[in-house]
């Protein structure tokens, strides 16, 4: 770690703190004594959405934020509950593992988690999402909503698999 003062090579940890995603330190000098201050971050992969069209493009959180927001626009969420479906999402596509990940998948999540915070928003996320061709499509999926209890815990995992079956060919990743 170089001493942004000096330039010196060698520091000492003085203190050292969790601060959520980070470790921040604080740090002294051996050779100036000039306190400074670093922050270690695991370092994330780049994740690269697979588009319909077999396009790839790189992970946006701010596009996925707005998508959710425009659904969630004029419903009476808690402050920081979208904050709070994006950062959720953005981990569970990280948990994943996989570099690429297909947008139907960012999709099914999203709905997944507007399901469970307002049955308004994911209705109009579906809409778009699914583009309903008529009201009877419409519809079906309102009554698919008020008939479902709980989503089988698997079932996002499974179609994850299956997208991949569907998306990648040999040599894609």
């Amino acid at each position: 770690m170089k001493c942004p003062f000096c330039g010196g090579t060698e520091s000492r940890v003085k203190d050292s703190r969790d601060i959520g995603d980070a470790i921040h330190r604080r740090r002294e000098c051996e050779h100036c004594k000039g306190r400074f201050s670093t922050y270690e971050r695991v370092e994330k992969f780049s994740l690269m959405v697979i588009k319909q069209d077999q396009r790839r493009e790189a992970f946006d959180r701010q596009k996925l934020y707005a998508g959710i927001r425009k659904a969630c626009e004029k419903r009476p969420l808690p402050a920081g509950e979208i904050e709070k479906a994006v950062e959720e999402i953005e981990q569970e596509l990280y948990r994943f593992g996989k570099q690429e990940i297909p947008s139907n998948v960012i999709g099914e999540l999203v709905m997944e988690h507007l399901r469970q915070m307002d049955k308004i928003a994911y209705i109009r996320f579906a809409s778009v999402y699914r583009s309903f061709g008529d009201v009877e499509t419409m519809f079906e999926e309102i009554q698919k909503l008020l008939n479902r209890e709980k989503p089988d815990a698997n079932s996002l995992h499974q179609f994850i698999e299956d997208s991949d079956a569907e998306t990648y060919s040999p040599g894609d990743v």
